[in-house]
């Protein structure tokens, strides 16, 4: 990267957004529920942020990919916002088949559009 362009201010870097997930496993049923989404106050306009009365605003979108394998993201499950149903699903649960060592990606869209990824590797017994 040239230098001079971030010096001109024609490079931008951002701050990344923090998710926090709880994750529970009974036998072959595994469990998630987002527990906070933190995303840097810079990235937003001061009327948005005002606006905002619970973390959970901040996402448009979230997807899970149950059995990540270190390729493309498969979008298994989703919860998402509309004008008719505003309100975001925090929680979510899949049954597994098999046991064995699980790859699980939670997958953020926030209200402005940048992308938070979680990869969490979980055993099913």
């Amino acid at each position: 990267m040239d230098k001079r362009a971030v010096e001109a201010g024609d490079v931008h870097f951002f701050e990344l957004a923090a998710l926090d997930v709880d994750v529970k496993v009974a036998g072959k049923k595994l469990s998630l529920a987002l527990k906070d989404f933190i995303i840097p106050p810079d990235d937003v306009p001061e009327d948005v942020r005002k606006a905002v009365t619970h973390w959970s605003q901040w996402i448009d979108y979230w997807a899970v990919d149950w059995d990540y394998k270190d390729d493309t993201f498969h979008n298994q499950w989703q919860s998402y916002r509309t004008k008719k149903g505003p309100k975001l699903e925090l929680t979510t649960s899949n049954s597994y088949t098999q046991a064995g060592k699980y790859t699980i990606v939670v997958k953020v869209i926030d209200i402005l559009g940048n992308d938070t990824t979680k990869a969490i590797t979980v055993e099913i017994k």
